[in-house]
């Protein structure tokens, strides 16, 4: 949970910080925006993704199971600036699968908080080996850090991409391939 009136304060001081006046029009309501805001995009802090993948279904299929293109949003934690983009998570089922949807809410969990993409993509792999104990896991991660694009080296379009094995995956190469190909087609 969020403390608005420590957010609201902050706001407030950034922006005479910057050479604002809180008093203008426009930035009356500016601090309480950002605070509301702020519920928003760190509404993943305090909360564990394992639960939503607790929901599971046995199945006898041992084939790879992928959600591709799961859209996401974080904040940098260095610059408190947006990443976004999309991520591609694969397991080989042991025995259960759970929700599809639950994979989406599991990389929404973990990207609302301040973050770096680098652990985004350990602690999804990590949620889905402790929870589903698969036979494989692979994670993907492709994102556009404003941090880059609009601030310091400024390279607008450049992309970030992260990958995690575990299991069949890690040992697999042709599994990897596979996904991969799932994945760009």
């Amino acid at each position: 949970m969020v403390d608005k009136v420590k957010i609201e304060q902050a706001v407030r001081l950034l922006l005479e910080g910057i050479g604002e006046d809180i008093t203008r029009e426009g930035l009356i309501d500016t601090p309480d925006r950002i605070a509301r805001m702020c519920e928003e995009i760190y509404g993943g802090l305090g909360h564990e993704a394992d639960q939503h993948l607790l929901k599971q279904f046995p199945v006898e299929n041992n084939e790879i199971v992928l959600e591709k293109d799961i859209t996401f949003y974080s904040m940098c934690e260095h610059h408190l600036m947006p990443f976004y983009g999309k991520a591609h998570l694969a397991y080989i089922p042991n025995g259960k699968v759970t929700g599809l949807s639950k994979l989406a809410r599991t990389v929404e969990v973990y990207s609302r908080r301040p973050q770096i993409q680098e652990r985004l993509t350990v602690q999804i792999a990590d949620a889905l080996e402790r929870t589903l104990d698969p036979k494989g896991i692979m994670v993907m991660l492709e994102a556009e850090h404003t941090c880059m694009t609009m601030r310091g080296i400024k390279k607008p379009g450049s992309k970030t991409i992260t990958t995690v094995t575990r299991g069949a995956f890690t040992e697999d190469k042709e599994l990897q391939k596979m996904f991969l190909s799932m994945v760009k087609g």
